[in-house]
């Protein structure tokens, strides 16, 4: 408290390195739940192929789409990561401007980013928080409710597409079940292009060529 009552202003550097703090904390925790998800999906591989030798395509099927949202959790939580990171860069540049305007200045960048945080439920509370500070701090304005946001990538993840599923059927059991994944255009317009317009497009050079040659001699 202060001499009169009031709670004296925090120093801007010492909330900005503060908020690097926490936010390598929160990094390093999504960092866990990475590697923790990681080690549950190894496991479902292993159930997947025992089943898969028991030709339990059912079970195989369930298994396969437990993988895929594994890996969809994991590729989400490497977002977030970005997100931090981005943070943690415009904490690093306030702070320089610190120093030569004195005072913390407003940042779009670190508003988009902990607007998406604060819907990551790892990270969510210490989000909140960090910015209400950043909030009374200038940094950022209040921000809108996305929670529609949330509810479409649930759903996304529930309808996983068959196709998906049977791409991680073919990848655990080595082609066994599911379907070998669609090649890239480029490479399958190579595949269906009939072998005899390659053969016509060499003959027709072939022919240019001899053109060209009796033009020279005569």
């Amino acid at each position: 408290m202060g001499l009169f009552g009031k709670t004296p202003e925090r120093n801007p550097k010492d909330m900005v390195q503060e908020w690097n703090s926490k936010l390598r904390k929160e990094g390093y925790q999504l960092d866990r739940q990475i590697r923790s998800i990681k080690r549950e999906e190894e496991k479902v591989k292993r159930s997947l192929k025992e089943a898969a030798k028991k030709s339990d395509k059912e079970t195989c099927t369930i298994l396969a789409r437990e993988i895929l949202h594994a890996r969809k959790a994991i590729n989400k939580i490497y977002t977030s990561k970005a997100h931090i990171n981005s943070v943690m860069l415009q904490m690093k540049n306030q702070l320089a401007t610190l120093r030569v305007a004195g005072s913390l200045s407003k940042s779009t960048e670190v508003m988009q980013a902990m607007q998406r945080l604060i819907r990551v439920p790892e990270v969510a509370q210490t989000m909140q928080s960090m910015s209400k500070e950043m909030m009374k701090a200038g940094i950022i304005e209040e921000m809108l409710d996305e929670s529609m946001d949330v509810l479409e990538d649930s759903e996304e993840i529930e309808e996983a597409a068959q196709g998906e599923i049977d791409k991680v059927l073919w990848e655990i059991t080595e082609g066994k079940l599911g379907e070998a994944p669609a090649p890239p255009e480029g490479e399958k317009a190579a595949v269906e292009e009939p072998p005899e317009t390659a053969d016509m497009e060499d003959e027709e050079e072939i022919e240019e060529m001899q053109s060209r040659l009796a033009a020279l001699k005569s």
